[in-house]
């Protein structure tokens, strides 16, 4: 429980730091966490606020998506990576939303953001594109949702 605690301050003090653009100092700070799903949220804030802010995030994500995987509870992994790539979508990375779902073990709810990727693709009007990757989902139930949501685009 001690250290929930203590990883629960450093969090907020990770926060803190990344509130005042003190990238480096919160990144370091977040990999120092030692609850495993307190350091993910942490390196996946931190991995999306310098993507917000322009700056070069790749390294930032990298951390956060391996932060992810090391968990250690497969569904808790899965909700961490699926809220990850749903925040990168939402400002418009649909390439990196993309490559974060590959990391989701979970096959629906890979498919549910390979499926929300590709609806994004097609209101930007790359069609071809999210016929491609709806036609790739494995999950046939969020395949059939996708088809149907993107021919009500239309």
């Amino acid at each position: 429980m001690q250290e929930w605690y203590q990883s629960r301050a450093l969090y907020d003090a990770v926060l803190k730091l990344l509130n005042s653009g003190r990238l480096e100092e919160a990144t370091e700070m977040a990999g120092g966490i030692p609850d495993r799903m307190i350091r993910s949220k942490a390196l996946s804030r931190i991995a999306v606020e310098t993507a917000r802010r322009g700056l070069p995030y790749g390294e930032a994500l990298d951390r956060a998506i391996e932060a992810a995987r090391e968990i250690g509870n497969p569904e808790e992994s899965t909700k961490a990576l699926m809220s990850l790539a749903f925040e990168f979508l939402n400002m418009g990375k649909v390439e990196d939303a993309l490559r974060i779902s590959e990391h989701i073990t979970d096959l629906s709810s890979r498919s549910k953001v390979e499926a929300e990727v590709a609806l994004a693709l097609a209101k930007g009007g790359d069609v071809s594109r999210a016929m491609k990757i709806i036609n790739s989902i494995l999950d046939e139930d969020v395949k059939t949702w996708a088809m149907s949501r993107l021919a009500n685009q239309f």
